[in-house]
């Protein structure tokens, strides 16, 4: 299960890193507030990721001690 978390942890947070230089390196030529808007949704992302490469797996036993 620690394997998927991780997964999931990394694709999230490279999603993040994509939204963020592709907002600044290409969007903002076209639309400032749609970069700036993409910035903001890439802010949220890292949280969202740290929780789900924390959350319990139904047969993790290191949280019962």
């Amino acid at each position: 299960m620690y394997a998927r978390r991780r997964h999931a942890y990394f694709l999230l947070m490279g999603g993040c890193l994509l939204l963020f230089v592709s907002a600044w390196a290409f969007v903002r030529l076209w639309s400032v507030p749609v970069a700036v808007g993409m910035c903001v949704v890439a802010m949220v992302i890292p949280p969202v990721a740290a929780i789900v490469a924390n959350r319990r797996g139904p047969d993790d036993h290191w949280w019962d001690e």
